[in-house]
């Protein structure tokens, strides 16, 4: 088996033009896995910890000094990799080495073994013999922590192919929808500037409402049937409008508050009228029984877990016993490192709780997150639409498409 050889990092910066790092490992002197780590701007509060002190430098420091450790593992042993970080850190979030190069180091061995044994990567993180294709999910209209004053406060609303039979059909759809999406709003807004958030989503001056009709007209206008075709879903990112002091929901942009009920249905208003496939964060990372209620209410829609479970599997225990949702987000650095990720994956795969590997924010042009969505048999891959970062997971997927061991789409 290939064997760890040299290990380094540096300092880079991410599609925000923020600070991360980035890990080189060799396998048997000449195989190279190389990882960027992105960052996210809406944050749970229990995922891991990106870098100590918020320093990038501080983990290059650690891994610098600790380098020795890696060299003469087995590169596709996972867990010796990540027993290897844990030794370095003793908390519970990696705050004392950073999540952030947990992710790097784990994903770029994986990378390197898989070089080394002249595999893809997907098949070396599964046991599977045939995988299918998790059905892209991006990002066209962007607002709350992803965007500026004037846009909604919904922080994201997504589309999603879902007639589609392949995988090109699938990012070619999701491109007509979000070009599309541009004219509505310069037609509703000649003063429009077509800007952007931070993951490709236009972000136009509207409400909540406003952003949700434009979008389904979009959709119309290339004549597809809305939840048919072409889906959409929200996430609603609640966690940022939640008031832990007044109890409330404040949606400052669109100027009004909810209650912990009123938000129920606010939340469950939208997924039916727009016919949401997916719907996530609809209430605030701690409130388990409002995420269950939705969850009962809409059993056809991806009712899923982002702040709330965190890619974390004991969280995620806690949202399966308490039925808080039937989807949820699967983020390598919420969880800190590939083998914390792969267990939560494991976990949700054992209880039909469907998964949606996901990018972030501040992202970086690697593409690993395609083949951990793969390799996790995950329905959705939300990755963007647009945007070079976003574009390098698509382009990615397409590729893999050449591969005969994966054929078609998943089923939802």
């Amino acid at each position: 088996m290939p064997k760890i050889t040299s290990i380094e990092g540096r300092v880079l910066y991410n599609s925000r033009g923020s600070k991360t790092i980035e890990v080189d490992i060799i396998s048997d002197n000449q195989f190279l896995g190389r990882v960027c780590a992105p960052s996210g701007a809406s944050v749970g509060k229990y995922e891991a910890v990106s870098f100590p002190n918020g320093k990038p430098e501080e983990s290059l420091r650690i891994l610098k000094e600790n380098s020795q450790k890696f060299v003469g593992l087995e590169s596709s042993d996972l867990k010796s990799i990540h027993d290897t970080l844990k030794s370095l850190d003793s908390s519970t979030n990696y705050s004392d080495i950073g999540g952030a190069l947990a992710f790097a180091v784990t994903i770029a061995s994986m990378e390197s073994a898989a070089k080394a044994t002249n595999q893809q990567m997907f098949q070396i993180l599964s046991s599977e013999s045939s995988f299918k294709f998790p059905f892209p999910l991006g990002n066209i209209l962007g607002g709350g922590a992803h965007a500026g004053p004037g846009t909604p406060d919904i922080q994201e609303i997504l589309i999603c192919a879902t007639g589609s039979k392949t995988i090109r059909e699938s990012i070619e759809t999701n491109l007509q929808v979000h070009k599309e999406l541009r004219s509505v709003l310069q037609k509703e807004d000649p003063s429009f500037t077509n800007g952007r958030g931070d993951e490709g989503g236009w972000a136009p001056k509207a409400n909540n409402e406003k952003a949700l009709e434009l979008s389904a007209k979009a959709i119309e206008n290339l004549g597809f049937t809305l939840g048919k075709e072409v889906s959409l879903g929200v996430d609603f990112a609640s966690s940022t409008q939640w008031n832990e002091k007044k109890q409330r929901y404040i949606y400052d942009r669109a100027g009004f508050e909810n209650s912990p009920s009123d938000q129920i249905e606010f939340a469950s208003g939208i997924i039916e009228k727009y016919k949401l496939i997916y719907a996530e964060d609809a209430v605030h990372e701690e409130a388990f029984s409002d995420m269950a209620e939705i969850t009962a209410r809409f059993p056809k829609t991806l009712v899923t877990g982002d702040d709330l479970t965190v890619t974390n599997k004991n969280i995620l225990a806690k949202a399966i016993e308490a039925k808080s949702c039937n989807a949820a987000i699967l983020k390598v650095n919420q969880a800190g490192s590939l083998f914390d990720a792969i267990e939560f994956a494991d976990l949700a795969n054992q209880n039909n709780i469907r998964l949606i590997t996901s990018h972030r924010s501040g992202e970086s042009t690697d593409s690993h997150i395609s083949h951990i969505g793969l390799a996790t048999k995950s329905k959705m891959l939300k990755v963007g639409v647009v945007g070079g970062e976003r574009v390098a997971k698509l382009n990615e997927l397409i590729r893999l498409s050449e591969h005969d061991l994966i054929r078609g789409m998943v089923e939802i």
